[in-house]
Order: structure tokens, then sequence, then C-alpha cells
């Protein structure tokens, strides 16, 4: 009788909790403070780099107390500026050329999209994430190690633009661009606060 009462109760607590859209198992959901929160973006080309900013429209890490166990971020695409040139000297084009078609084409695709699919614990602040990163509305899978303490998190990505049908400049599609090649790889630098 008494294995059937607490039956019954957990049934009730359970059958509460749906009706309610509550998971008893969800964690907690810290918002990230997207105007504290920078991503940084490297391209390398056969001649050196370029880097600058992509500005967090919105994000959130979901934790179960002090582990990370998930993440989702959207990034304002048509924010993109280039850092390492100075006005006049390059930067409104090459800023434009990113926006364009041939990179992220921001006039149709404002946005892109990441949304943690499974975070491993390595050490006590250190997690091995996989996610799914959508840009131009294609959405591959990707790896990347992140690293979290008090209300910061950091982690750098490495992606394969021409995954997401970013084609200029590749040299797996030309072999004619010699010293005017693009590197398939760039890196993103983020360092969030929430």
């Amino acid at each position: 009788m008494k294995k059937n009462i607490l039956s019954a109760v957990f049934a009730i607590v359970v059958a509460t909790a749906a009706t309610a859209g509550v998971n008893p198992i969800d964690g907690e959901k810290k918002t990230v403070k997207t105007t504290e929160s920078t991503v940084t973006w490297k391209g390398y080309k056969f001649a050196g780099s370029h880097e600058g900013k992509i500005a967090l429209q919105s994000g959130e890490l979901l934790f179960d107390g002090d582990k990370l166990t998930g993440g989702e971020f959207v990034v304002d695409m048509a924010s993109i500026t280039v850092g390492d040139l100075a006005a006049g000297q390059g930067k409104e084009k090459l800023e434009g050329h990113l926006k364009a078609d041939d990179f992220f084409g921001t006039e149709n695709y404002a946005t892109s999209k990441l949304v943690f699919t499974s975070v491993k614990a390595t050490g006590k602040n250190s997690y091995d994430v996989t996610g799914d990163l959508t840009i131009k509305g294609i959405t591959k899978a990707v790896s990347f190690d992140i690293s979290v303490y008090g209300s910061k998190a950091t982690a750098t990505l490495k992606v394969d633009r021409t995954n997401y049908d970013i084609h200029y400049g590749s040299t797996n599609f030309t072999d004619t661009l010699k010293d005017k090649a693009i590197y398939d790889e760039f890196d993103l630098v983020v360092d969030l606060q929430f």
C-alpha cells in the first residue's frame, strides 16, 4: 500500500510538471550579455590575414548547477566589421564584400546560429562541445573547446567556409588564384559575459 501511495504521488508530480510545461531536469538558463560579449573573426589569405568583429544578437548558456550542459547563440551577420584596416584604406570595401553574396550574403541571411548538441566535461572548467552551426541557411556540425570561469566563458572555433557555400578565393574550386588565394578555414574567438 505504501508503495502504491508513493507511485501515485510521483505520477501526480510528473503530470503536474508536464502540464505546467516544466521539465524537472531542465537546468538554469543564463542569458549572455550581448553588449559586453565579443565575437572576433580572423580570416587568412596567401599574403596575410584580416580580422574584425561580429555582434551577438542573442545568446544563452544552460547549466545544471555549475556544469555547462547547453547553449544557443544568434549572430547579427550584417554587423560584421573589419578591424585591421582604417577608413579609406580598404575597410569599407572589404566589409561590403563580406556582406555580399560572394561571402555571407547578409541581405538574404541576416543571422547565423549555433546550437550546442553535445557538451562533455574535460576538466573542472573546460568542455568539448559539438554544435549545429547555421550560416547562409546551411547547417553543419562543428566541434570546439569552451572554458567557463564564473560569469565568463571563452571559446575558439575553426570554421570551413566552403561547407556553407562560400567559395570565393578558395583554391579548392579554382587553381588560378595563386597569391590571391583565401584559405578555407577562418577562426572565431568568442568571449562571453553572462
